[in-house]
């Protein structure tokens, strides 16, 4: 066989082996910009290798859909909330502040000691007296009392600051407060976390990560009161008291604009939560939960640098969309580990913290944090599938959709508190 003729040969097999390969991570849709943020070189690698580098990391097979191109946020990921396989990620581990998103950790931490949700409490003055300036508030009134429901409402529906304080005190303080969220963060293995304030309002240090702000949704999900909350469209709230005691009130709608539909934002399709956030230092953030044809996935976006209206809704979407298309032909790029107390056999998570930055995030730490293999996810050996479905009036009261939630077994073995 004449040499040309074998080594076109050669190189025609290569290409059409090549294409039946998966394909490797890639960056795609980032900000090459020199003045934009950048991410550290070192990020934490809690839930497998490719997290922990910076940049798009996504493994394609034959067949699979391309990410959405013009991604603009500085940090996002994609998983799968029943087995929790990442889909695809970028800079998920870089530590960012996450605005009202850290809500999910404080609804998490806190929900389960505030019951029942009947529970009335009478707001005094040093409750509401630290209150950041320019604070989201859903309008609680000093000396007026109001239930457990009412205050989660104003947390999840209007991201009240106020309606955080009164519940941080109910719950024994912000000190308090802050401490058991610091605490449940570690347990969960987010440790790009640093609490610093329950509401998010932007503090010195008070970090997250678009892994971390995943791991507390899914976590607070398992919580049939934080579904509820997370997943209403609109309420009415307690307001002033008129002559006679009687209480007024006045509709509040939730700021997730993909489950509402409001300021030109089309609803998301099987869009159920979870929550947005918004600050001057934060920019936009956002994580969402959807099922769509019996998979449930999650997504968080961080701090998009569009221009672009309600941008970080719109990448959401576009994430979304892609993950639904995508599910069975990527190759995992990572897990959601479990709880550290939850005993999966699966041997995967993260060590302590120790040594390096404050999250225990150096390099010594991360060496011993135990990556993704690329193939099955611990998250699989965990999670038991989509439990019953869950009625949910969406705003204006005009249908009624049947949902599902995923309820890994994982939850079922965390210490009471």
């Amino acid at each position: 066989m004449p040499a040309l003729k074998k080594t076109a040969l050669t190189v025609i097999s290569a290409a059409l082996l090549s294409s039946f390969a998966i394909a490797p991570a890639s960056a795609v849709g980032k900000d090459t910009s020199d003045d934009a943020p950048k991410p550290p070189a070192g990020m934490s690698r809690v839930g497998g290798e490719l997290l922990g580098r910076s940049g798009t990391q996504v493994q394609l097979k034959p067949g699979a859909p391309v990410l959405p191109k013009d991604l603009t946020g500085r940090s996002w990921i994609v998983a799968d909330a029943e087995n929790g396989e990442v889909l695809a990620s970028h800079n998920a581990h870089w530590r960012l502040p996450p605005a009202s998103t850290l809500k999910m950790l404080f609804a998490d931490t806190v929900m389960p000691a505030l019951q029942p949700k009947t529970r009335e409490y009478t707001v005094r003055d040093e409750d509401l007296a630290d209150l950041g300036e320019g604070s989201s508030l859903v309008g609680i009134k000093e000396d007026l009392s109001y239930t457990v429901h009412d205050l989660w409402l104003g947390v999840f529906l209007r991201s009240g600051n106020d309606a955080v304080h009164v519940l941080s005190a109910m719950y024994g303080g912000v000190p308090k407060t802050v401490e058991a969220m610091q605490a449940h963060a570690e347990e969960l293995q987010a440790l790009d976390t640093k609490v610093v304030s329950p509401d998010g309002y932007d503090a010195p240090d008070q970090v997250s990560s678009a892994y971390d702000l995943t791991l507390f949704a899914r976590s607070g999900l398992q919580k049939a009161d934080f579904r509820e909350y997370c997943s209403t469209a609109e309420a009415q709230f307690p307001g002033a008291e008129k002559k006679g005691g009687k209480r007024e009130s006045f509709a509040i709608q939730n700021t997730n604009r993909l489950l509402t539909g409001a300021d030109g934002v089309d609803p998301y399709k099987g869009i159920a939560g979870v929550k947005n956030g918004y600050t001057s230092h934060a920019g936009n953030t956002f994580t969402g939960v959807a099922e769509r044809d019996g998979k449930v996935l999650l997504v968080t976006v961080m701090n998009p640098s569009s221009e672009e209206a309600h941008a970080v809704y719109k990448e959401a979407a576009s994430l979304l969309d892609w993950g639904f298309q995508a599910s069975g032909k990527v190759a995992p790029v990572g897990e959601l580990v479990p709880p550290k107390s939850a005993d999966t056999g699966s041997g995967k998570g993260a060590p302590a913290a120790q040594g390096g930055d404050k999250g225990g995030h150096g390099p010594e730490s991360d060496k011993k944090a135990v990556a993704a293999d690329g193939g099955s996810s611990g998250g699989a050996g965990i999670a038991l599938g989509i439990a019953g479905g869950v009625l949910v009036l969406l705003a204006g009261g005009v249908f009624l959709v049947n949902r599902r939630w995923p309820l890994p077994d994982l939850v079922r073995r965390l210490p009471r508190r």
